[in-house]
């Protein structure tokens, strides 16, 4: 199980977020806020240890926070909390990391979307943010793709559908981009992405779909699906020390490493243009 400290982050607002940092410091390692899964509705940083787990065994430090969960903080609460989380983020990555680390967004599921959310936010308000790092995100709330609909979820209702009504709360607000990314018109610009899902994953379908909307805008995109079996998204929430999750994590963590050092290869493409244009 990789180490872990407790601090807090205090953003430009003056509140007071307590984060929990995956990793060791070594040098400019990239910084990744982590948002857990959960529906929109449940989890939390104290269990959602397996993907902070492997972003720090590819290399980053991950900076798990807590978010508002709904329905008793509808959308965009925690979308904008995270925001400014984010913000803080960038001021302070220093202190686990570098001032030249590079900062990326990751999440699973609820915490996918809101990733993926923070993505759009961070270009439409001009905030620096390296990539974004998606493993099985909840994109799209009409829930009809095929993945999805043949899956088995269980004889109590569907999580996502209960999850996603509870985060909206009403149905317009599906329209904004920003509670339901898949549906965005406009992803040019956006940071460089790195999607994963998996074969059994019932959110394949608008995984790859996503993957393909942000290519044909422009951006860095690196899409991997996963051979079965995970019990994705489910098993992202499992123990960091569960046995069966030896099937796929290291090669999620191969897909890290390569997505951080693609990214680092594209800013250094970009800074020498630039150095060579002044």
């Amino acid at each position: 199980m990789t180490a872990w400290t407790e601090h807090t982050i205090e953003t430009a607002q003056g509140a007071r977020v307590a984060v929990r940092v995956h990793g060791k410091r070594t040098g400019a390692a990239p910084v990744a806020l982590h948002l857990h899964g959960g529906a929109f509705t449940g989890g939390s940083v104290a269990a959602s240890e397996r993907v902070p787990a492997l972003l720090a065994q590819a290399g980053a430090v991950a900076v798990s926070a807590d978010y508002p969960l709904a329905p008793a903080h509808r959308f965009p609460h925690a979308l904008e909390a995270m925001f400014d989380v984010l913000g803080a983020l960038q001021r302070c990555c220093a202190q686990w990391a570098s001032r030249r680390s590079s900062v990326f967004v990751a999440g699973e599921e609820a915490g996918g979307n809101l990733a993926a959310a923070l993505a759009l936010m961070a270009r439409d308000r001009h905030a620096p943010l390296a990539g974004q790092i998606l493993l099985s995100p909840m994109l799209d709330p009409v829930m009809g793709t095929c993945s999805l609909r043949s899956a088995d979820v269980g004889a109590v209702g569907c999580p996502w559908a209960d999850g996603w009504h509870a985060y909206l709360g009403s149905p317009d607000r599906a329209a904004h981009p920003y509670a339901a990314p898949l549906a965005a018109s406009r992803l040019a610009g956006v940071a460089p992405a790195l999607i994963l899902s998996a074969e059994d994953d019932p959110l394949r379908d608008e995984c790859g779909t996503y993957a393909s909307q942000l290519r044909k805008a422009g951006v860095l995109v690196r899409h991997h699906v996963l051979p079965a079996p995970t019990n994705w998204p489910f098993a992202l929430a499992a123990p960091t020390n569960d046995a069966t999750q030896a099937v796929w994590a290291g090669a999620v963590v191969d897909q890290l490493k390569t997505f951080f050092a693609d990214v680092a290869a594209a800013r250094r493409t970009t800074a020498s243009a630039h150095t060579m244009l002044a």
